[in-house]
């Protein structure tokens, strides 16, 4: 199946030049936990998730209204396009370790998004009734290739 059928469309985004207090909000309102950034063009630039908008707040110091999403965004984004497959998605989602995946046309244009949960979702409805369907265990091989540490974490150690 195309992603071009399971993807949401159309996706809100935020601009390099909001203010992080604005991505909140749009995270806040729609029940999001990240946002795709464009340019003035539509074209995608980056992502940013509701973690980077609390790490900036953090590292930067300052409130989210002075903050800016150009400051706080993934520059390296990892994508799809409507006419590829359930499985590229996977592969990709799994490779990259990311939860959600932006589709963009030709130019880069964002059309729509896909989601681990859409994947979820669809093994829901596909069942095993037909040929190609969403499994539930490829969901869990693609939440399970996603959430391996990438690092390992430095340990705390007590003064």
């Amino acid at each position: 199946m195309e992603l071009k059928r399971l993807m949401k469309s159309p996706v809100l985004s935020c601009s390099p030049n909001d203010s992080l207090e604005s991505a909140a909000r749009i995270m806040w309102e729609n029940d999001f936990g990240c946002l795709p950034v464009t340019d003035g063009e539509g074209r995608l630039v980056g992502m940013i998730t509701d973690r980077d908008i609390c790490m900036a707040a953090y590292l930067q110091g300052g409130p989210l209204r002075t903050l800016y999403v150009g400051s706080a965004m993934a520059r390296e984004v990892f994508s799809c396009r409507p006419e590829d497959t359930i499985d590229d998605c996977k592969t990709i989602m799994r490779a990259k370790q990311v939860r959600r995946l932006p589709v963009i046309d030709g130019e880069g244009g964002l059309i729509g998004i896909v989601s681990l949960s859409d994947l979820g979702q669809r093994a829901r409805r596909d069942g095993q009734r037909q040929k190609g369907a969403v499994t539930y265990g490829e969901v869990g091989e693609t939440l399970q290739a996603i959430s391996k540490p990438r690092r390992a974490a430095p340990l705390a150690t007590a003064a």
